[in-house]
């Protein structure tokens, strides 16, 4: 079966559109046996996938190749993930640190609480 990589890439899930497949492969952050590829290039069977998002590498080795779109239930069959569990703690990690700080209730109020604090003050006074 002759399939473009980015195709793949699409149809397994790991990009929401191929165009986004093929900007992640162009700009090297997709690889395949840890080479740098391009976008057409065809994947074969037990080809491992690596995949650099924000701090972690994940990995994921081709079972089946496909070019339709998946539900996201049967990706499993098609690919398995063999990233190690020290990078989905970084990433894990990551995601935490990215998450929003400030308790909801402080600090600068937004429109609604600024309305409400308006409506107040008037039917106040």
């Amino acid at each position: 079966m002759k399939l473009r990589l980015d195709k793949f890439i699409w149809a397994i899930r790991i990009a929401k559109t191929r165009s986004l497949a093929h900007e992640a492969i162009s700009k090297g952050k997709i690889k395949i046996n840890f080479k740098d590829i391009k976008p057409s290039y065809q994947p074969q069977e037990n080809d491992i996938i690596t995949i650099h998002r924000n701090s972690a590498v994940f990995s994921y080795k081709v079972i089946v190749l496909t070019d339709k779109r998946i539900g996201a239930k049967l990706v499993h069959d098609f690919i398995k993930n063999i990233t190690p569990p020290e990078e989905i703690e970084k990433f894990e990690q990551y995601v935490l640190s990215q998450k929003s700080y400030r308790i909801n209730g402080e600090g600068k109020p937004s429109k609604k609480d600024r309305r409400d604090l308006d409506d107040f003050k008037e039917n106040y006074e």
